[in-house]
């Protein structure tokens, strides 16, 4: 057996060129080293394979039978070497066959994939997009393990290892139908109170979310009727009923059965990132999905790296 801690790439780079010119000093000249040095290359190479690999002959060195067994073989190494370390090719959207996995919300994924649709559609039409749920607590390990590319998460929990991306700053607004009596004009705190709200409660059965505590700092409840674990139900029920909400803005955005006004009181709103693992920060196909997300959304700031 070959050990292969005494191999290095320049002997078997050596070795690839003895083999083709048969001759040290022509060799010597491909290799832009010195005739002795590769002698002493030969000499190494021959005591490593336990073989002389080259014979003089009549015209020129001749290979042994061990040397014309590593020719083929070799070359083929070599030549899968240099594919290997070679400078990664531009991403063809318009031919790409890729499937990227994402991680989201059904808040992200109306805020953020769903503009996303048509441009993979239009210029990676052989892309495939597997949309998982978002499981915060999962992030790192996922990101780690290469089962999810890329994350649309909060500031607040994002794992510090992962190259983050800040997409937009969200606000909230209070919503309800079209036509609510409630909404002829600006409700004051004490009628915002008063409504019937419906919130989301991502755990489910959670009745308390951040527009609660910051009632609570003013010594204030507003009466919450109804918790459901998502947005999508949530925007029926806001079109249906008479019921209201506290919610992001952007996901009633060209929302026709839907109107909003600002709260009355004052709600810190949140950032959202773009989360993704090194192992992927170089890939051009990755970069090129990262780019169309900023796109869509009007993005062209400075990536945040750990």
């Amino acid at each position: 057996m070959i050990n292969l801690n005494r191999l290095d790439l320049n002997l078997l780079l050596t070795l690839d060129v003895l083999l083709r010119e048969h001759n040290v000093t022509r060799a010597a000249q491909r290799l832009n080293l010195s005739q002795p040095s590769v002698s002493v290359q030969l000499a190494r190479l021959r005591e490593i394979f336990d073989d002389p690999l080259l014979l003089p002959g009549p015209r020129g060195m001749q290979p042994t039978m061990r040397a014309d067994e590593l020719r083929e073989p070799l070359r083929l190494a070599l030549e899968a070497l240099e594919r290997a370390v070679s400078p990664v090719n531009a991403f063809d959207p318009a031919r790409a066959s890729v499937t990227w996995r994402i991680a989201a919300t059904d808040y992200t994924e109306s805020a953020v994939l769903l503009p996303l649709l048509n441009t993979l559609r239009r210029d990676a039409p052989a892309s495939r997009l597997a949309v998982f749920e978002l499981n915060p607590g999962q992030i790192k390990r996922q990101a780690e393990q290469g089962d999810i590319d890329l994350f649309f998460h909060l500031r607040e929990g994002a794992p510090a290892s992962l190259h983050q991306r800040l997409l937009f700053t969200e606000r909230y607004v209070l919503a309800g139908r079209v036509g609510h009596p409630a909404f002829k004009r600006r409700p004051s705190l004490k009628q915002f109170c008063q409504l019937e709200h419906v919130i989301v409660s991502p755990e489910g059965g959670g009745f308390q979310a951040a527009t609660d505590d910051a009632l609570a700092a003013r010594g204030l409840t507003r009466n919450v009727v109804l918790s459901v674990p998502h947005f999508l139900f949530m925007l029926d029920v806001l079109a249906r009923t008479d019921l209201v909400a506290v919610l992001p803005e952007r996901l009633v955005a060209n929302t026709g059965a839907l109107q909003v006004v600002d709260p009355p009181l004052d709600l810190p709103g949140f950032d959202m990132l773009m989360l993704w693992h090194e192992r992927l920060h170089r890939d051009p196909g990755h970069k090129w999905l990262r780019q169309q997300v900023l796109a869509v959304l009007g993005n062209a700031g400075r990536t945040n790296t750990p």
